[in-house]
């Protein structure tokens, strides 16, 4: 009796189980308790946790920086040995500005947005200040031989005062991110009219251009996008923008002829090289080799390196046949040594850096972080696009270094003190700033890392436009709900019901 029930319940059982050659196949995510839909809730929920833009922020910024170390070294070592016996020269020497840089990030990061506004105005004046200075000694070598004028000498982008290297350009985005942001927080519902738009800051970016355009028309084209952001985050409308883009290709067409009378690194005895770039670029196929020998090798070190690359510190390529391969191409020393699989973590995380700033522009309330976040995201991004592009040959080469990853002291100090600054409003998302005063770190943390930010408030009623200049454009007006909440009916004072009703 006892077998035949342990016969009939395993017979059951069976029936009831099919062997596992006979179950259908489990997805590989299920086998783990996650398919694709619960990795996408997940995904969710982290970015939906209050300090999630900070930490983006932190984790994208800091795996570029730690990249561009890397390859600096493995560009740089070769040549470094050859010339110095020291294969660690400039790596050391990046390293320096790298520490440098995390000193800017920390100082940025615990200051707050007034003092971001307060500091916007002076520091675009020493960056004009140093741009002039920078094209008043250019001029003065290329016309009269003058090499230095006491310590400061010049070297087309770079300003040298004794020891001290700066690259004013660099300074120039930045201050620009600040000033902008400031001027177009303080026009406030009158950007309308494009008289608002025209003074001040149209008249200061177009300087800016010519002294930064005149010799280096890659930075250029990164204030252009920076400026681009700016409005775009201001609401302008899109006339504005389909005059920018006319001016703008104007003056790209002025500063590539002026390159022909010795703008840049050009001569006026030889050919321009500006447009020898942008007519290789439309037409590959009758490129000489003098004119596209750096690109052509680009593109051969990027095949070279396939979809692994050749190994970490293996390129051929930085044996100086590719001209600038620690700093403008070093991209195509990431495609020789890492392959497709390295140029893809290197995307991602631009893409990641990118999502971050204008999760961080969306997200905040006060004006002026959005307006700084948004320019700041599209300098950095675009610079990148810019670099990238150049040395694949889906743009025109410019010139211009990748952010966090080119050997360049300036742009990383400079990158890293902007980086510092969305960090600082990233903490002062409102619900990262509720977060982190519901449970504050420790005093010693706030006094070494960065102090509280401000609880987030209700914004006060901005101010209504002037009544002189007639009405604002249609498609600017705004709501009422967009200015301030919409304050109720105030419940009528007349005096109803008896004497007893009242006194109740």
């Amino acid at each position: 009796m006892g077998e035949e029930r342990d016969t009939e319940g395993t017979t059951e059982t069976q029936t009831r189980r099919p062997p596992a050659a006979a179950r259908p196949a489990e997805p590989p995510g299920a086998l783990f308790g996650l398919d694709a839909a619960g990795g996408l809730a997940a995904l969710r929920g982290l970015l939906a946790r209050p300090l999630a833009s900070y930490y983006l922020l932190l984790s994208s910024a800091g795996l570029l920086l730690l990249i561009g170390l890397t390859m600096v070294f493995s560009a740089t070592s070769v040549k470094d040995y050859a010339e110095d016996g020291d294969a660690t020269a400039s790596l050391v020497k990046q390293t320096i500005f790298a520490v440098i840089g995390i000193v800017a990030f920390w100082a940025c990061q615990r200051l707050p947005a007034r003092t971001f506004r307060a500091l916007g105005r002076p520091a675009l004046g020493v960056a004009v200040a140093l741009l002039l200075i920078l094209n008043v000694l250019v001029a003065l070598e290329s016309l009269f031989r003058v090499k230095s004028v006491g310590p400061l000498h010049a070297e087309l982008l770079w300003l040298y005062l004794g020891p001290i290297q700066v690259q004013p350009a660099e300074l120039a985005k930045f201050a620009l991110a600040l000033w902008g942001a400031h001027v177009l927080v303080r026009k406030g519902a009158v950007l309308g009219w494009w008289k608002e738009l025209a003074a001040p800051l149209f008249p200061v970016v177009g300087l800016l251009f010519v002294l930064v355009g005149y010799n280096d028309l890659g930075s250029m084209l990164c204030l252009l996008a920076l400026v681009v952001g700016l409005l775009w985050a201001a609401g302008v409308r899109l006339q504005v923008f389909a005059a920018l883009s006319a001016v703008g290709l104007a003056g790209v067409g002025l500063l590539v002829a002026a390159a022909s009378l010795g703008a840049g690194s050009g001569s006026r005895d030889a050919d321009n090289y500006r447009l020898a770039r942008l007519t290789s670029f439309l037409d590959p196929a009758n490129c000489s080799r003098d004119d596209c020998y750096q690109i052509m090798q680009a593109r051969n070190a990027i095949e070279h390196g396939g979809w692994f690359g050749v190994g970490l510190g293996k390129s051929s390529f930085k044996w100086d046949w590719l001209p600038e391969a620690h700093n403008d191409f070093i991209f195509a020393i990431i495609a020789e040594e890492l392959g497709v699989v390295g140029c893809t973590v290197v995307l991602v995380l631009f893409a990641v850096l990118a999502y971050t700033g204008l999760r961080i522009a969306r997200r905040v309330e006060d004006p002026f972080r959005r307006l700084a976040a948004a320019g700041v995201t599209a300098w950095l991004v675009g610079q990148a696009v810019i670099n990238i592009g150049g040395v694949t040959g889906l743009l025109p080469l410019t010139g211009v270094p990748l952010p966090f990853i080119s050997d360049g002291g300036s742009a990383l100090v400079v990158t890293l003190a902007a980086i510092g600054m969305l960090a600082s409003f990233a903490r002062a998302e409102p619900d990262a700033a509720r977060a982190l005063h519901a449970r504050p770190p420790a005093r010693w943390v706030r006094l070494v890392w960065a102090p509280l930010p401000p609880l987030p408030g209700r914004r006060r009623r901005p101010a209504s436009p002037p009544g002189d200049r007639g009405s604002v454009p249609r498609s600017r007006a705004r709501r009422e709900d967009d200015q301030a909440a919409t304050r109720g009916a105030r419940p009528s004072r007349t005096r109803a019901g008896t004497a007893s009703e009242r006194r109740r």
